[in-house]
């Protein structure tokens, strides 16, 4: 039986998988801590690989442009380090997280350095204006925890507040644009959280990179220039239009030094006054005043929303995965419970068998995400306003039972949710995928082993695409189902006042005999989950190199009917293969961001998505 640290905060649990087993205990804060071994070996690396992990301390960046097109992998090799290692989606904040690093910095410490300054040089994806999950592993303690700083909906949202006057859903590029689709930031708070527990150096020496970077600027890369110059709605809006435009409208070019004094003085704000001078005081009231005043879709966040709003720490959730522990975060994200499922769907198959990346394999890996997607819509909305079946949806034997249902040879098409415990009924209607396209994740692990995998985001590119004192606030709220009925049932992920709406992000430590071996995660909207699934069966049970397994082309699901393989990459050269399954098959691009480190034989090896700026860097 698969135990849950959330559902037994006291007790010692047992994780039986496989048939392996691994004793855990969970202590007051509903902290998992893990003992015991198990005894198998993992598959070794090639001669290759293991030659290529040897390579150069830090991967070199290769900017992509917003297109999503991925670029190549333009001579990356795996970044190795021995003391401590930052993975992150842009250099000057990967730099920013290592002088924290090299200043005798934890991991959170880093990780908080690394995302003020992604804050300043990729606005469009992250910031203090959106939301963050952590896990966070005390090597200490052996301690695994789940930091939630997801956004939560004004006290005054409701479900219908997305509808048209005619009680139909609106497009979804509608209502993104202005303050209605503004959650109550989460970032800072959770931030302040972790670091009160393990940060080592004082709160305002992390603003200090990012301040310099804000005071003094730096040259705008070819992605974010491309992704101002694409997008519909910046210049609707006074002082994003003002930020990212020059005079005569066109966005500003490659090369200029973007400054940003406004956000410089807001982080020294915050840097003194810590989160409370965000949620409460001059900045909280500037939010608000932009929120409802905004030139489009005005929004309902009142000062009280800010001054309440409480970042928390839950029970992360952890199953095996044939020899490894594999821990994410739990609900309001989705992205822990599916990848879990995914993987324990998979089990069944003897993916090691065969080639890296194949149609084979590809096909297992989609009809598994079929069945836990399914699952997915149905069940997983914020767990302080829904009750989710965590045990069953987990449990080896339903998802053995969900398994049964994949062909080798043939496509299920559309998969229907089941029933994971043999018992419930299927209360909630099922809702949609979400979108959430700009994210950011950041792997981290410090000198003294411990590790971090965090996920952070505003949303959509640019959020809300409003703009208060120097940063952009996030439109998490269209990721909640902007229908709160569908075929006569509610929806789970429905609009509530104080809810959380559901994400996708899926930040992940990997665990065996007990110790950390991989930190992952990624940014992509609701096809992060299988981003991250499919990187783990590649490093796991193909044993890649973990650069290499970053630059396998994609296939991912979007909607419950559809396969999106990802253009320009090998991945494309076998959509006839898929097609020939049942698969209904679309080329395009497709843009993740994948950050990892594994830690192997003493070795941290860290890598990088090409697909986007990002390096890894460590000493």
């Amino acid at each position: 039986m698969l135990g849950l640290c959330s559902l037994a905060p006291i007790r010692p649990i047992i994780f039986l998988a496989s048939g392996l087993l691994l004793l855990t205990a969970c202590n007051h804060e509903g902290e998992l801590q893990l003992s015991g071994q198990s005894t198998d070996q993992a598959p070794a690396q090639t001669a290759d690989q293991a030659s290529k992990t040897e390579a150069n301390k830090e991967a070199r960046a290769t900017p992509e442009a917003a297109s999503d097109r991925f670029t190549g992998p333009a001579n990356r090799s795996s970044a190795v380090a021995q003391k401590y290692m930052v993975a992150a989606a842009n250099p000057l904040a990967a730099r920013a997280g290592l002088e924290i690093l090299r200043a005798g910095g934890s991991a959170v410490d880093a990780v908080i350095a690394t995302q003020l300054a992604l804050n300043v040089v990729e606005p469009q994806s992250s910031g203090i204006g959106g939301g963050a999950f952590l896990m966070h592993y005390q090597a200490k303690s052996r301690a695994i925890e789940a930091y939630d700083g997801r956004e939560t909906a004004p006290a005054a949202a409701s479900g219908d507040m997305f509808l048209k006057k005619d009680g139909s859903r609106p497009n979804f590029h509608d209502v993104v644009p202005g303050g209605l689709s503004v959650g109550v930031p989460g970032a800072l708070r959770m931030m302040e959280l972790a670091h009160q527990k393990h940060g080592r150096l004082a709160w305002a020496k992390l603003f200090e990179p990012a301040i310099k970077l804000a005071d003094e600027g730096f040259k705008i890369s070819k992605r974010l220039n491309t992704l101002v110059k694409i997008d519909r709605h910046l210049k609707k809006f006074s002082l994003s239009k003002a930020f990212f435009y020059d005079n005569a409208g066109f966005a500003k070019p490659i090369g200029t030094l973007l400054i940003n004094k406004p956000l410089a003085e807001t982080f020294r704000q915050i840097a003194e006054g810590g989160a409370d001078a965000f949620y409460k005081g001059e900045i909280a009231t500037d939010i608000v005043k932009t929120v409802r005043a905004a030139a489009l879709n005005p929004g309902r966040m009142t000062t009280s929303d800010l001054a309440g709003y409480q970042a928390k720490k839950r029970s992360p959730v952890c199953s095996f995965y044939r020899v490894w522990l594999i821990c994410g975060m739990p609900p309001p994200t989705s992205g822990g419970i599916t990848t879990l499922q995914i993987l324990g769907i998979l089990q069944e198959f003897d993916l090691g068998a065969l080639k890296p990346g194949t149609a084979s394999a590809v096909h297992l890996i989609t009809e598994a995400s079929r069945l836990a997607y399914a699952d997915r819509n149905s069940y997983i909305a914020d767990p302080d306003f829904v009750q989710i079946p965590l045990a069953g949806l987990l449990d080896p034997r339903y998802l053995k039972k969900r398994g049964e249902a994949i062909s080798p040879d043939r496509s299920m098409g559309k998969a229907k949710p089941g029933t994971p415990d043999g018992k419930t009924t299927l209360r909630w209607a099922p809702g949609g995928d979400g979108h959430g396209l700009s994210t950011s994740h950041i792997s981290v692990i410090d000198d003294k082993g411990n590790a971090l995998s965090m996920t952070t985001t505003i949303e959509s590119g640019f959020g809300s695409r409003v703009m208060v004192r120097g940063f952009l606030l996030n439109n998490e709220l269209t990721d909640f189902d902007r229908r709160p009925w569908r075929v006569g049932r509610q929806v789970a992920n429905k609009v509530e006042g104080g809810k959380r709406p559901r994400s996708s992000m899926a930040p992940t430590i990997v665990f065996r005999d007990g110790a950390p071996i991989l930190l992952i995660g990624s940014p992509g909207g609701s096809r992060i989950i299988t981003y991250v699934a499919k990187s783990i069966v590649a490093i796991l049970d193909w044993g890649m190199d973990p650069q290499d397994a970053m630059e396998l082309g994609h296939v991912g699901r979007r909607t419950s009917r559809t396969v999106d393989v990802e253009a320009n990459t090998p991945a494309a050269g076998f959509a006839s293969a898929l097609r020939a399954k049942g698969h209904n098959v679309n080329i395009q691009a497709l843009n993740s961001g994948l950050h990892a480190i594994m830690i192997k034989d003493g070795k941290l090896i860290g890598a990088a998505d090409p697909r986007r700026e990002g390096v890894v860097m460590g000493d």
